[in-house]
Order: C-alpha cells, then sequence, then structure tokens
C-alpha cells in the first residue's frame, strides 16, 4: 500500500523523541499520529507528540512579508525561511530486510524459511535512522502489522483519525492481565466497555462477571443524553448472558432476570465485615470482638447467632439485681471476657448487614454456587444490584462472591496444575467505580487487589472501569496491562494512567487534549504502542459488523451446546 510522505528526519535522539521537518501543510498532521519512518533494513514506529513552528532566523517570523511582496514570492520566502517541524516518539522498529526482489532479499527469506533466523517481528527502539530518513504517515498495512489483521480474536476497538484506519485489540491477549477503562464523567466509558465485553463474548476469549452497580449492562437502557435505546448484552447474546437479580423477587428495569441471588449467613465471614470498616465506621476492637465470636460459635454460625443476640435486655436476678438477659450481647460478651461497650457497638452498626433482605438464614437456592458453575461453564454473568445500589452493598456482595470465585478457580487450576486435565477457563471481572474497591484504604483489605496482583497466574484478571483513577492504589494501577481512557481533565488521574510507561511526559498533553467523547489513547501491555484512535459507535452498525449476518443452515446440536457456552 502506498504510503504517504510527510518529512524527513533532521535531528534527535532516543531520550529526546525524533525531530522531523514536515513537508506537507501543518493541518495534514495532528498530535498522536502514528507515523513510519524507513530505514532500510529497519522500519521504525512512532507516535508524533507535538508540532512546532520555526524559523530559519526569528526576523521572519516576525515579519509579515505577504503583505509586504507578491503572493508568488512570499510563498517562496516561508518555503525557505519558515518551517514546521514534529516531535516523535519512538515506539518500535521491525526488520523489513533488504531490498525486495534482490537477490539479497531472496537469502534472508529463505534464512527465515530453514529457521536460520527469527521472523521479523515489532522490537522495542534500540538505535535511531540516519539523518534525512523519510517520514510517512501510517497506512492500514502498517497498521494491522503492529496492531493486528482482520482475524478471530482481534477486535476492532476503534480508527486511526488521520485516515480512519481500523485498529484492532487481541481478545486473548488483554484477558491475560487486569485491564482498566477510565475516562471523566460523560465520555463514554460505560458504551466502551459494553463494546469490549461485546468483543470478549463474541470471540469466547473468556468468562465475564459483571458486577453491574447502575443495571447498565444486561438488559437493554435508554440513553441520558439522546434518549435513544441502548441494547444489553442479554439481548445479543441471550443464551450465553445470564442477568442475576440481587434479592428474592428483584426485577432489572421492569423485567424479571435469570435467577436472583440471595447470600446465605453462613457465608458471611469475618473479613467480609471488615471490609466493610470505613462504611460502617467500626472501631479498632471489631476484630477482637469478631474473633470471639468465630471462636465461640464457628465460622459459619457467628453472623446468625450475633444477629438475634438483643441489646438492652435486662432480667431480674435472684437478689433484685437485675443482670443481662442470657441472650443480650452483653451476656455473651461477659461470659466471653470481651468489652460489652465494644460487642455492643458492634452489634449496633452492623443492623444495616442484619436488615439486608438479600441476606437470609436458608436461601430458596444456592445461588453463588449457581453463578460459579455457569462461569466455569463459560457462560457470562451480570449481577445488576436492582435498588440495593448503595456503596455498602456494592462492597458486600462483590468481595464475598468474587473471594468465593478465587476459591475455586485456585482448587482449579492447582488440580490442573498436578493432573493435566481441565484446564480452567479465564475469567475477566469487572468493576464499576473501582476507586471503592481499590483504594489506598481497601485495596489491601479486599480479594480484588490480591487478583490485581496475583491471580493472573490463576487464570483471573480485573477489567476496572473508573473516572477517579487516582484514587485507585499505586500497586494496583501497576498490575494493569493494558489501559484504554478518554479524556481526562485532572493531572492526578492523567498521571496515574499514565504510571509505569515510557514516554508519559510526551503522553501527557495528548492524553488531556483528547476529544471529550469518542476519542481514547490506548496503552500498556495489550496493544504494542500508544495511540490515540477514535472508538467506535455503541450502535446497530457496530452490532451488524461484529456479528455479521447468519446464513440459513440445519441445526447442529454440537455448535448450540457451544453457543450456550459448554465448550
Amino acid at each position: 500500500m502506498e504510503r504517504k510522505q510527510i518529512g524527513y528526519i533532521v535531528s534527535g535522539g532516543l531520550k529526546d523523541s525524533f525531530r522531523v521537518r514536515l513537508e506537507v501543510p501543518a493541518h495534514e498532521v495532528q498530535e498522536g499520529a502514528f507515523v513510519v519512518i524507513e530505514s532500510p533494513p529497519w522500519n521504525f514506529y512512532g507516535l508524533v507528540t507535538d508540532i512546532q513552528l520555526g524559523a530559519t532566523d526569528p526576523r521572519f517570523a516576525d515579519e509579515q512579508s505577504e503583505d509586504r511582496f507578491p503572493t508568488e514570492i512570499a510563498g517562496l520566502l516561508h518555503g525557505q525561511t519558515l518551517y514546521t517541524n514534529l516531535e516523535v516518539l519512538p515506539a518500535l522498529m521491525y526488520d523489513v530486510g533488504p531490498e525486495p526482489g534482490s537477490r539479497e532479499y531472496q537469502q534472508w527469506v529463505s534464512a527465515i524459511d530453514a529457521g536460520l533466523r527469527d521472523a521479523p517481528r515489532p522490537l522495542p527502539v534500540k538505535t535511531v535512522p540516519p539523518h534525512h530518513s523519510k517520514v510517512y504517515l501510517a497506512n492500514e498495512g502498517d497498521i494491522a502489522e503492529i496492531f493486528g489483521k482482520e482475524k478471530k480474536g482481534n477486535f476492532v476497538i476503534g480508527y486511526t483519525r488521520e485516515q480512519d484506519h481500523p485498529v484492532r485489540i487481541n481478545m486473548e491477549k488483554f484477558v491475560q492481565r487486569s485491564s482498566g477503562i477510565f475516562g471523566a464523567t460523560g465520555t463514554g466509558k460505560s458504551f466502551l466497555t459494553r463494546m469490549v465485553l461485546a468483543g470478549l463474548i463474541h470471540y469466547n476469549a473468556a468468562s465475564i462477571l459483571v458486577f453491574d452497580m447502575h443495571n447498565e449492562y444486561g438488559l437493554d437502557d435508554t440513553a441520558s443524553d439522546t434518549g435513544e435505546r441502548v441494547i444489553g448484552l442479554k439481548t445479543k447474546f441471550s443464551s450465553r448472558v445470564r442477568v442475576v437479580g440481587l434479592g428474592a423477587g428483584a426485577q432489572i428495569r421492569g423485567q424479571n432476570p435469570d435467577f436472583n441471588l440471595e447470600i446465605a449467613m453462613s457465608d458471611i465471614r469475618s473479613s467480609d465485615i471488615e471490609l466493610l470498616s470505613r462504611e460502617l465506621n467500626l472501631r479498632e476492637t471489631t476484630p477482637t470482638t469478631l474473633d470471639a465470636l468465630i471462636k465461640n460459635f464457628g465460622a459459619e454460625n457467628w453472623f446468625n447467632e450475633f444477629r438475634q443476640m438483643k441489646i438492652g435486655s435486662f432480667i431480674e436476678a435472684e437478689d433484685g439485681k437485675k443482670i443481662p438477659a442470657p441472650d443480650s450481647v452483653a451476656a455473651w460478651a461477659n461470659s466471653e471476657g470481651v468489652n460489652v461497650m465494644a460487642a455492643e457497638g458492634l452489634h449496633s452498626k452492623l443492623r444495616r448487614v442484619f436488615n439486608m433482605e438479600y441476606i437470609v438464614e436458608q436461601p430458596a437456592a444456592d445461588g453463588v454456587e449457581e453463578i460459579v458453575k455457569a462461569l466455569e461453564a463459560g457462560q457470562h454473568i451480570v449481577l445488576s444490584f436492582g435498588k440495593h445500589e448503595s456503596d455498602l452493598d456494592y462492597l458486600l456482595v462483590s468481595n464475598l462472591l468474587t473471594r468465593k470465585i478465587r476459591e475455586r478457580w485456585e482448587w482449579r487450576t492447582n488440580t490442573y496444575r498436578s493432573s493435566g486435565k481441565g484446564e480452567p477457563r479465564p475469567l475477566v471481572i469487572v468493576l464499576e467505580e473501582a476507586h471503592k474497591l481499590l483504594n489506598r484504604e481497601m485495596a489491601r483489605q479486599t480479594t480484588f487487589s490480591t487478583i490485581a496482583r496475583e491471580l493472573r497466574k490463576y487464570y483471573v484478571t480485573l477489567l476496572i472501569i473508573d473516572q477517579r483513577p487516582s484514587q485507585i492504589y499505586d500497586e494496583v494501577m501497576s498490575q494493569l496491562g493494558t489501559r484504554i481512557s478518554g479524556w481526562l481533565g485532572d493531572e492526578d488521574d492523567i498521571r496515574a494512567v499514565l504510571s509505569g510507561l515510557s514516554g508519559r511526559e510526551s503522553l501527557r498533553g495528548m492524553l488531556a487534549r483528547l476529544q471529550p467523547k469518542e476519542e481514547v489513547l490506548l496503552l500498556g501491555w495489550g496493544v504494542p504502542m500508544p495511540l490515540p484512535i477514535r472508538s467506535r459507535r455503541y450502535d446497530d452498525l457496530f452490532w451488524k459488523e461484529l456479528l455479521g449476518k447468519k446464513s440459513k443452515k440445519k441445526f447442529d446440536p454440537d455448535e448450540a451446546v457451544r453457543d450456550l457456552g459448554y465448550d
């Protein structure tokens, strides 16, 4: 494919970026443009990070010669004295071999085919092109060479801003490490997340568990700004996506979910309560009281036993004095040597949890186990919180369910490594408003921090969605592989998204100058190099391109089983 030449190298280096003398009008090149520098046997790939006006002498820039000379003479003068330079951040280099068609080229290809030398692949930049190397805007072939060609598993996330070339992300690589989608409120994070999830489901790259705090992803919705219908994942993947409602009889947007989740009191552990310390304003004495409860009643019974105790209940002793009733918190605390005020204070603060209608002594069905089995079988779960949208509900349910999943996937992975049979299916856990679970205070207590740091080797990763990445614990941010970020106005948020990445100083301004909607910056391990793109629109065209038209054919029971996720 023909490339459009835009200039040539005049100076620069690996640390200071390359400087390119522009030979086309400046408006034809934008910040963030993907360029190719030809320097046989290498092609260098880079990103335009700045566009600068220059002059051979400052006087020529100050004087408005177009007003003093005829247009033709002024144009010639400008061409000789005024210029535009690009700063190009070098990202990758690619061995293209000798001149195609030459004898050396045939020898080079033969050596690769014989295994005598490695096949060409993108490599980190270790050298520089010579002066006056030609610089081109990347064509569709260059984009495909770096970001992946059209094939199964390569999902089109968007298009280059200058020439509208498709940019792809490999879904199998995407799920191998935790990832994040960021952007200020109103930049379209939810739409972008829907598209990514649709790609993961369509290509069957992993099972997905979505903690849908605002009931956005499972069933059809209405856009708040346009009033148009927004298609839910359940609508397009009806047999593979299961929508779960929290609590008996819960409905999502007036519709019945596939099944409802009730949590058994026996499933609640002391760690689940300690996680709620900030939300419930628990005291430092809480762990001591919880330890005594577990020691007395056991890990599975403590919650129900403590719930049934009473505060302020007294009986009259034989000597006429009032003493705590046997079923009171005070009586239990005295018998176990626990501070009465601490125990009663904990009981009072846990009343909000005791009164949660979805926490019951005997659930109608084991919803937690049903969710885990569905994920193991290759189906996808969207857990909608319905009317239970408080932070307390979100923290408790998401952490408890993820703790169960972690235990199962660790067990399956260890079994697979021992026997070589039954490899666990990759699982992606999707968290909205992730800073509530992964801030500095909470991160070390939650299962999610452990997943981000360690569970990649157990086939479990996170996809976190947030508008304030600066509030997410640094250690968690450092573990994110792919980062997809829309516009961010806060400097701390920009710094957090770019943390740990090379060239972040050059990318900072680019991220701050994205369009508020439909432009995102791809970063991190999951993409070969940073690139700003125009994201796809979440509309009927997206679904038509993703799913395509299915031809009519005979019913195949084996294919039907695969469509259900049991492959």
